[in-house]
C-alpha cells in the first residue's frame, strides 16, 4: 500500500523504503488503490490476495537488490 499510494502521488519511487508496522491511510483506501491496480475488472477476494502477496513479494526483492539501490547504481538505472 505505501508503494502504490506514493505511486498515486507521482512519488519518486527510486528513494523510499518500506518502513515495517507503520499504518497509513485508511482501511477503505488501502482497498481502493488495490482494486484499482489489480488489473482485473472485478477480483476476488482470492485475486486480490493474489496480487498483494506478489507485489509484496516483488517490492521486498527489489529493496534487497544491489541492483535497485540508487547509491549503487547512481543514475545508470534511473526509473528502472
Amino acid at each position: 500500500f505505501q508503494y502504490l499510494k506514493r505511486f498515486e502521488q507521482g512519488c519518486d519511487l527510486d528513494r523510499f523504503w518500506y518502513e515495517a508496522l507503520s499504518v497509513e491511510g485508511s482501511p477503505a483506501e488501502c482497498l481502493q488503490l488495490f482494486l484499482l491496480h489489480c488489473g482485473i475488472v472485478d477480483p476476488s477476494w482470492a485475486e486480490l490476495c493474489n496480487f498483494t502477496w506478489f507485489l509484496n513479494v516483488q517490492l521486498r526483492d527489489c529493496e534487497a537488490s544491489v541492483f535497485c539501490n540508487p547509491d549503487f547504481v547512481q543514475d545508470t538505472l534511473k526509473g528502472f
